[in-house]
């Protein structure tokens, strides 16, 4: 991949705009401070596997860096508008960010347009797509490379983010599961995102990320955190088939 990436982008100013941006919304919101958690983790989590499938090009890891900063920052305004970080109720985060930066103005308090070069188009559509169920086919190959890569580095921290408070508590007493949902799981596919999922259902259908990571970095990072085989260890038997799945598509969990 012939890389534009910026030269010697400067992470403490993309840093410090950051944390002056998100220090406009609660932070002792538990879900704003969780974002901001969050938000810090898939930029490490993005550089880490970068690194892994662009050895040769370390400044194109710096800027899957700031892609993974930035990646949610629609989220702050989500729950400060709607009160909720569900898109089905409210708006399309991904969609929400991305304005935000690339029709507002806000990127620029992070890279210089000196420093970003062609890079913001590969930037906006990496962001706008980074929830979307599918990739579209007629991306370009860079374009599509940081889109998988950003996509992969939120899917990884968001195990993490289910086995912590608030998410942590589930009750699946008597709940079923539609065989539309258990179709993706034996299909190893991500399951659509519909409004009316169930406790049960919404936990097999994040489960189900896993099926579509894309790079072996980051099946690697999930095993090393061991977060999924914790989500997965609920006594359900439905859960339990849904291991038996991911095990029998990646060799191990």
């Amino acid at each position: 991949m012939n890389s534009n990436c910026p030269n010697d982008m400067n992470r403490e100013r993309a840093l410090r705009a950051f944390n002056d941006y998100v220090e406009g919304y609660d932070l002792a919101d538990i879900s704003v401070s969780l974002k901001v958690a969050h938000s810090y983790r898939v930029a490490h989590l993005a550089e880490r596997i970068a690194v892994s499938v662009l050895p040769q090009q370390p400044n194109c890891s710096d800027f899957a860096w700031l892609l993974g900063l930035l990646h949610d920052i629609g989220r702050f305004e989500q729950v400060t508008r709607y009160g909720t970080f569900k898109d089905v109720l409210s708006v399309d985060h991904a969609e929400l960010g991305a304005d935000i930066l690339f029709c507002d103005g806000l990127f620029d308090t992070f890279i210089s347009r000196e420093e970003s070069h062609e890079m913001r188009a590969i930037a906006e559509a990496a962001i706008r797509l980074h929830n979307k169920l599918k990739i579209p086919d007629d991306l370009d190959f860079q374009t599509r490379t940081y889109a998988k890569i950003l996509r992969d580095a939120d899917k990884v921290d968001i195990f993490r983010v289910l086995t912590e408070p608030p998410y942590d508590e589930r009750n699946f007493a008597g709940l079923t599961v539609r065989d539309e949902v258990m179709r993706c799981v034996k299909e190893h596919r991500c399951v659509p995102r519909v409004a009316q999922y169930n406790e049960l259902e919404a936990l097999i259908s994040q489960c189900c990320m896993a099926f579509e990571l894309e790079y072996p970095e980051s099946r690697a990072i999930v095993i090393e955190q061991g977060y999924l085989a914790k989500l997965l260890s609920h006594d359900s038997e439905l859960l339990a088939a849904v291991k038996a799945e991911i095990k029998r598509a990646w060799g191990t969990i």
